[in-house]
């Protein structure tokens, strides 16, 4: 690659569209301001999940019914995020 050519990357957002289809970025290798919103979200989603999983140690010993599918609920929302978001940074898209 030519020193004078910019890099790009093409990264998938967490979330997806109001459609249900996936989301994707393409930024220079500087980023910009969606790219970090999606890094401060990303942060959010996997602190949701942390919350949630501490949520559930605690809450298992005595939890009732009623407590448990709201958790499994929440978690399985969460766990989907957290693998959206290893998916995001485990394999870099081409353009």
């Amino acid at each position: 690659m030519k020193e004078t050519e910019s890099s790009t990357e093409v990264r998938l957002l967490p979330g997806v569209g109001a459609d249900g289809r996936t989301c994707i970025l393409v930024t220079d290798e500087e980023g910009g301001t969606v790219s970090r919103y999606a890094d401060r979200l990303e942060a959010i989603l996997l602190g949701h999940a942390a919350h949630s999983l501490a949520r559930a140690r605690s809450l298992a010993p005595a939890a009732s019914a009623a407590d448990l599918r709201t958790l499994v609920e929440c978690l399985a929302d969460h766990l989907s995020d957290v693998l959206r978001v290893a998916e995001s940074r485990r394999r870099p898209l081409r353009e």
